[in-house]
């Protein structure tokens, strides 16, 4: 029991837990972002988390009782459309690693917003029971959250950072007429001035 409580402590630990932490608050700050900057955070934010779920030791389940969760269903409606309404067209991608695409007809498609937050709501619960600072259960949501990382999240994680690297990096050939005709009108304005 000993050598699980220092695990829980060791310093891979702690580093994980500090990157969950700045998603979480992260995506909880929404409202205050428009998606450039939402997109461009994001895409810095999920690869950490990927590297430090990666390196963490494998811890097992040393409790016999359920873990709590905070993550309810509203709340996790209430962010996933928050981010569903930044993303916009955007939000939809096609999803090319499920197991069904091989017997499906039509291509099946994913929410940038759903996905995200699927991961927050596994990493806001490990959050929430880790800060309770009670040995045990900080173990074993721990040990919960490798869990889903291999089997869930962290597949998502890879899939989502797809389709937002598309966003960042693919405009619209409209978007890109918009940014020259901005980009002229300002060398203009400046070349005016002077």
């Amino acid at each position: 029991m000993e050598k699980e409580s220092r695990a829980i402590f060791d310093n891979t630990v702690v580093e994980f837990a500090t990157v969950a932490a700045e998603y979480c608050v992260f995506l909880e700050r929404i409202d205050s972002m428009n998606r450039n900057l939402f997109v461009d955070k994001v895409i810095l934010l999920l690869p950490l988390m990927y590297v430090k779920a990666s390196l963490l030791s494998k811890f097992k389940t040393i409790g016999f009782g359920n873990i709590e969760t905070y993550v309810t269903e509203e709340m996790y409606e209430t962010l996933r459309s928050k981010i569903a309404k930044l993303m916009g067209e955007k939000d939809d991608y096609l999803e090319i690693f499920l197991p069904d695409m091989a017997f499906s007809e039509e291509p099946i498609t994913r929410e940038i917003s759903e996905d995200l937050t699927d991961i927050y709501q596994d990493i806001k619960d490990f959050i929430f029971v880790f800060r309770q600072g009670l040995n045990e259960t900080m173990n074993d949501s721990l040990a919960r959250c490798q869990e889903n990382f291999a089997s869930i999240w962290g597949q998502k994680l890879v899939n989502v950072m797809r389709a937002l690297h598309n966003v960042k990096y693919s405009q619209d050939d409209e978007e890109e007429e918009d940014t020259d005709i901005l980009d002229n009108n300002t060398d203009k304005d400046e070349l005016s001035e002077e």
